[in-house]
């Protein structure tokens, strides 16, 4: 039905637009700004599920994980002025991460606009600098007009975040529209004299490296990605919290070019002789920091492949830049070959450059050991060893992921949810969205003790919908990232960092989840077994809490080795 003759409101309008872009789920948090708009859901709750989140920053983070996990715009609806604004973190998240994303926000009535009524604010401006496009619907004769854009503009090109404002009475008011069709994604293509001199640059080279990154990536993308990296001989280092788009047990696979890179791999990113940057804007967690590459032009031939136009040559003048969406670039990549004269001495010793980056990371993801009684590294080699291929891990920000992105074999496409924007807190609603887009899937969410209580009442939801979310909670009594900082710069100087928590094991079994105390390395497998159980049987969530000692700060230093680096640095300067 394209177009309508009866009047509708523009909550229903807008419900009907929603389900013609095929828009399968809801996450909010409800409000009587839109109510019109709830009350339509209602009339559809066969065709889209409203998960009704416990606080606006879990909706939106649920939103945006559901974007990341399926390429289709993540929905959020939350109420005007403070739902907005703790919104706001998702939206953030889905800029940085480059995901779709659509925030629908309920508005004061038009007729109060501008005179700061309750809750009011102008979303143009707070969110002008965050979100891809941002707009307020006046009449509801344009709903299924706007809405079109919206999602056009959340898939095309980057993907990003869209913010739509819609004004109570807007909603509430009776109007006859024409609805529009289901969007379609648009995507820059590789040119072909693009993909020849691509092919020349590799084939030339004795060192060729590729980092992958960003966002707009399916699985089809990361197959033709695989079979152009095999067909090279390209040893893959994944961007910061991208590390699902290659099997990690892929030969090929080199590392992780995030936080704590290991030594030997930025070693190797620098003397690569081409780099080939696929997706990723190459931001400042992935080049340590902007100084794996000389700015603005780096020493290495250098290729960037991106979505959008505006970020080539923003930072890197490349040798060769294109501009394509990452499944047009991975088709096409795919079906390259190596030009028949770089198949000499040439090709053993890039099979040999690959083999031993690979060597490299098999011997970095051997964990040493650590101080106090339960050791992360070695929680992580048996979850490496029992967790499924396909298993979703998620994490929010702080030391304790370090470990995780470490040591963990991720299985490929959409087997990571991490936001490489840093935000803490989005651990478990990002589990949760895992867990609604494919219950059968394994889904394990790591937080530190910080991050966890800043999500954890989203346990209700879990609990309410039926989603065996299993959470390992690590404990070491602070927020780890900033002491480490802090010893760092003002060695011994500790303040406002300490944290003092509740009894996570009886926060957990409140909620109607399972929780347990694992207190020493060897009672974890079993304990990790009755939680996998709990939640596999019970469909209800599963807490671990790992007591670790606070010296544990980083894979590889304690805060004593930190700190006593930092007071001889200070020393010596």
């Amino acid at each position: 039905m394209l177009v309508s003759s009866a009047f509708r409101s523009g909550g229903q309008i807008l419900v009907d637009a929603l389900k013609i872009h095929g828009v399968d789920t809801v996450f909010c948090l409800p409000g009587e700004s839109f109510l019109a708009a709830i009350d339509a859901l209602a009339n559809t709750s066969d065709e889209i599920r409203t998960i009704v989140a416990r606080h606006e920053a879990g909706a939106s983070h649920m939103a945006e994980a559901y974007g990341k996990l399926t390429g289709k715009p993540g929905i959020c609806f939350v109420t005007r002025g403070p739902g907005a604004s703790h919104a706001s973190i998702g939206v953030h998240t889905a800029s940085q991460d480059s995901t779709p994303m659509i925030l629908f926000i309920g508005q004061v009535a038009r007729g109060m606009l501008g005179r700061e009524a309750w809750q009011e604010v102008d979303y143009r401006q707070m969110f002008g600098g965050m979100a891809k496009w941002v707009v307020e619907i006046d009449r509801p004769e344009r709903i299924p007009e706007l809405v079109s854009r919206a999602f056009h503009t959340a898939v095309s090109g980057r993907p990003g975040p869209v913010v739509v404002s819609l004004p109570e009475d807007m909603l509430a008011a009776q109007a006859k529209a024409a609805d529009a069709g289901p969007h379609q994604r648009s995507a820059a293509y590789p040119g072909a004299d693009q993909l020849s001199r691509l092919a020349d640059l590799i084939g030339g080279a004795e060192r060729p490296l590729l980092i992958v990154g960003g966002g707009g990536w399916n699985a089809r993308a990361c197959a033709d990605l695989t079979l152009f990296v095999e067909s090279f001989g390209l040893p893959v280092v994944s961007g910061f919290r991208r590390q699902d788009i290659l099997d990690n047990r892929h030969p090929h696979y080199a590392g992780h070019a995030g936080l704590g890179p290991s030594p030997k791999l930025v070693e190797r990113i620098r003397s690569a002789d081409v780099i080939v940057a696929v997706g990723g804007r190459l931001g400042e967690t992935t080049t340590s920091g902007y100084t794996l590459f000389e700015v603005p032009r780096p020493i290495q031939r250098f290729v960037h492949v991106h979505a959008d136009p505006d970020e080539l040559g923003r930072i890197y003048q490349a040798d060769l830049m294109i501009n394509a969406g990452m499944p047009e670039f991975a088709a096409a990549a795919a079906e390259l070959r190596p030009r028949p004269s770089s198949k000499s001495d040439a090709e053993a010793a890039r099979k040999a450059w690959v083999r031993a980056a690979r060597e490299d990371l098999v011997a970095d993801q051997m964990p040493g050991s650590m101080p106090g009684p339960v050791d992360l590294g070695a929680v992580m080699m048996h979850l490496r060893e029992v967790l499924p291929n396909d298993t979703i891990i998620s994490n929010g920000a702080g030391n304790y992921a370090t470990w995780v992105h470490k040591f963990h074999r991720y299985g490929g496409y959409r087997t990571q949810l991490a936001p490489t924007s840093g935000s803490m807190g989005y651990g478990l609603p990002a589990a949760i969205a895992a867990k609604l887009v494919d219950p059968a899937r394994t889904t394990v969410c790591f937080a530190g003790d910080g991050c966890f209580l800043m999500s954890a009442n989203e346990l209700a939801t879990a609990a309410q919908y039926g989603l065996g979310v299993i959470v390992i909670v690590v404990n070491n009594g602070m927020y780890g990232s900033i002491r480490m900082h802090q010893e760092k710069e003002y060695p011994g100087r500790v303040h406002a960092t300490a944290l003092e928590n509740p009894d996570f094991v009886a926060l957990a079994r409140a909620f109607g989840g399972h929780g347990e105390l694992v207190s020493d390395t060897l009672s974890f497998a079993d304990a990790f077994a009755r939680a996998r159980a709990f939640a596999d049987e019970k469909r209800k969530p599963a807490v671990l809490e790992l007591k670790i000692d606070p010296e544990a700060i980083a894979p590889g230093a304690t805060l004593a080795q930190l700190r006593q680096r930092a007071i001889e640095a200070h020393r010596g300067s």
